[in-house]
């Protein structure tokens, strides 16, 4: 039997709506989870996957088809061209602007993907800094002339905690931190993000699942999306303008189809390299999202009811005085 769901409304419920991040590794089953949540909370689901902002990236990025949404709606999808660059402060504006219209619905906000920064960017405290093409291409002209060592000690005379976390030859972090100073007067490290959820009635839900069974279900993954057509639709996309995409083009899946269609690589290869760079992928989301303290873990096992298991989180959670929660 499932829990009771506290909806928007009810005595248990905060007295706005909360915000429910599902997040985790790829494979996890965290957009089925979100639209089964959906369904018991009134709720509408905001995308967290960087890749899924884009057009035409359905078969390779998982992307749940209308018809697996079941009528529920979903934000932040399909909104890039292959050929534009993903911005995570143009997302941050976007996702807080979508919590911000489903509220205002009297509705619930779930936001789920596996894009650490995209998530954290629309959870939490983060200022992203202005950039300026002129002066970081000025800046990398003088790192090409008299080395990054030399503007590692500039670094250390105007921001010196900025100097201590940056390696001497780290070319690219050295001309940011400058480029940061120069346009904000503000030291880099004001920029960092800081884990403190915006939105006090947030809640992190994180799906867990071992590692041999991820693995699996990757490899499963990956080859049924080249049965679904993976091929035939990044030759699509390629009419499209994926090639000039530097974002897009480089996506695991994207790049070995590339290869393939190119003659460079073959499929059985193309296969394996995707399914090795994915699990590369799930590494570093597990790691990234394992340091936040904040993620309530389910186990995401098969024979779990893990809906149950998420109902039961977020009842606990509207019922908990906010300054014992997570």
């Amino acid at each position: 039997m499932d829990a009771p769901a506290a909806r928007p409304g009810t005595a248990a419920a905060a007295s706005r709506a909360p915000l429910i991040a599902v997040v985790g590794a790829t494979a996890t089953g965290k957009s089925d989870l979100a639209i089964a949540l959906a369904e018991r909370l009134d709720g509408e689901v905001v995308n967290a996957d960087a890749l899924q902002l884009y057009r035409g990236m359905d078969i390779g990025t998982a992307k749940v088809t209308v018809q697996e949404r079941r009528g529920v709606p979903h934000h932040l999808l399909d909104v890039l061209e292959v050929t534009q660059e993903a911005s995570v402060s143009a997302y941050q504006r976007a996702a807080r602007a979508a919590v911000a219209t489903i509220r205002g619905r009297g509705r619930v906000p779930i936001l789920v993907g596996g894009s650490g920064l995209y998530v954290r960017a629309a959870l939490d405290d983060i200022e992203f800094p202005p950039t300026d093409p002129d002066v970081r291409a000025r800046l990398e002209e003088r790192a090409a002339q008299v080395g990054p060592e030399a503007l590692h000690r500039e670094l250390a005379g105007t921001d010196p905690e900025a100097a201590r976390t940056i390696g001497h030859h780290d070319t690219r972090r050295i001309v940011r931190a400058l480029e940061v100073g120069e346009l904000t007067g503000r030291p880099f490290a004001a920029f960092l993000p800081r884990p403190h959820h915006v939105d006090s009635d947030t809640l992190q839900l994180g799906l867990r699942l071992e590692r041999p069974l991820l693995h699996a279900r990757i490899a499963a993954r990956v080859q049924r999306m080249v049965e679904q057509g993976l091929l035939e639709e990044i030759r699509g996309l390629r009419e499209h303008g994926l090639d000039q995409g530097l974002t897009a083009r480089r996506a695991i899946g994207y790049e070995q189809g590339i290869a393939v269609l190119e003659g460079t690589m073959k499929c059985p290869e193309a296969i394996e390299e995707t399914v090795t760079g994915t699990r590369r992928l799930v590494r570093k989301q597990d790691t990234w999202f394992r340091r936040d303290q904040r993620v309530q873990w389910l186990d995401a096992e098969l024979g779990t009811d893990l809906v149950a298991q998420a109902l039961r989180r977020i009842e606990s959670f509207l019922t908990a005085s906010p300054g014992t929660r997570p």
